[in-house]
């Protein structure tokens, strides 16, 4: 059996991702900052049937993040799936007259330096099974910026070119690599942006190997 880390592993869409995966057929590594958080999240995934394990690691602390997924393919098999999903912290989303250099430094240590350590940590599993899927989740200042929300906008248009040059490259390895932008956020009354419904269609992003982009649903900008 193969593995899907969860780079976000949180209450709402890191766990709807988690139970379908696992429902699937997958085992599940769940990679959050909070240690006792992610043990009553394991914890609520095996009663639901669904082999889990959770690992403690700070998306912008490469070295550990590098770690976790090293021990979650040691103990749980290859990581055939990865999500990069973590939620930006709320200091990264300032006016633009008002960011700074220092201010774009965490949000850029989050959405580029991040996925890029953890794909090079799984991507030699992923040739070895001769397959893999990448799937990078992010706001709708990724592809249309916002002036109050500049280090989204910068460093997600970042980790979004970073994306679409890893398709290029990986596609004829097997490897998938796919993007789905959620504009407005998760939930909000929006039956799409639920947490089951965004699972459900990053399971159709990991099985269906479409385009590189697509959005949590038709007309979302």
């Amino acid at each position: 059996m193969t593995t899907i880390a969860i780079i976000g592993g949180g209450p709402g869409l890191g766990h709807a991702v988690a139970r379908h995966f696992g429902r699937e057929g997958f085992d599940v590594a769940l990679v959050s900052r909070s240690r006792s958080h992610l043990d009553e999240r394991v914890a609520a995934l095996g009663a639901e049937g669904v082999t889990a394990r959770g690992y403690s690691a700070d998306g912008r602390d490469r070295a550990a993040l590098t770690q976790a997924l090293a021990d979650a393919a040691s103990d749980l098999g290859p990581i055939e799936v990865l999500q990069w999903s973590p939620v930006p912290a709320r200091e990264f989303m300032k006016p633009v007259l008002e960011t700074t250099a220092a201010d774009l430094v965490g949000p850029v240590e989050m959405s580029i330096y991040g996925p890029v350590s953890a794909v090079g940590q799984v991507l030699p599993g992923m040739r070895e099974l001769g397959r893999g899927t990448i799937l990078l989740v992010n706001g709708g200042s990724a592809v249309r910026p916002g002036s109050r929300v500049t280090g989204t906008s910068v460093a997600f248009a970042g980790e979004s070119a970073y994306g679409q040059l890893l398709h290029d490259a990986l596609a004829p390895e097997g490897i998938h690599v796919a993007q789905l932008i959620i504009p407005r956020g998760i939930g909000g009354g929006e039956p799409s942006h639920e947490p089951d419904a965004l699972a459900q269609r990053l399971w159709e992003l990991h099985t269906e190997r479409g385009e590189f982009r697509t959005f949590a649903a038709p007309m979302d900008l």
